[in-house]
């Protein structure tokens, strides 16, 4: 879900609130990211 709409439903001030609460790092996340970034970089430097 969307964390903005997420932040209305549990009617927190501000988005921030919903994030630092309710979001979490999981195990894998930072690999997948910089496998991402990798992939984004190396195309944009291929062209």
């Amino acid at each position: 879900m969307h964390a903005k709409v997420v932040s209305e439903r549990l009617g927190h001030a501000s988005i921030g609130i919903t994030l630092d609460t309710h979001s979490h790092v999981m195990p894998g996340m930072q690999e997948e990211t910089v496998e991402k970034i990798d992939a984004g970089l190396r195309a944009a430097l291929a062209k």
